[in-house]
């Protein structure tokens, strides 16, 4: 009974290390400023919200990653600081600072996990 718990807490163990493990390479992808890597995150469809831009709701993964990299290079991001992270379930948000050439810009993520990793369903800069 013994053996059949502890392989059991460690089976529970590593499948939450696996659960976790792409959050530090999205935030990661995010301090270097690399709107390519980030987009390999994205869901299929996701809304994307960029500064003095309407919302845009299911907008495809190529086309969002289009935005973001457009993004990235008109603005001049270079460097993200994580200022909040939370898990609900299958959820997550994330929020902090992506600092650009001449101004700082407040980002919010919405992750869910699908199929083992999380992948980014919404992304609001503002």
């Amino acid at each position: 009974m013994k053996h059949l718990l502890l392989i059991l807490g460690l089976g529970i163990g590593l499948m939450s290390f696996t659960y976790q493990s792409d959050v530090p390479e999205i935030i990661n992808a995010l301090k270097s400023a690399n709107a390519e890597a980030v987009s390999g995150y994205f869901d299929s469809y996701l809304d994307l919200t960029l500064p003095g831009k309407e919302e845009v709701k299911n907008i495809g993964k190529n086309q969002a990653g289009i935005a973001l990299k457009q993004f990235f290079s008109d603005a001049g991001v270079h460097s993200f600081d994580l200022t909040s992270q939370r898990e609900a379930g299958t959820t997550m948000y994330m929020a902090g600072k992506l600092n650009g050439k001449s101004r700082s810009y407040n980002v919010t993520l919405l992750l869910r996990n699908k199929e083992g990793r999380h992948q980014i369903i919404s992304i609001r800069i503002n």
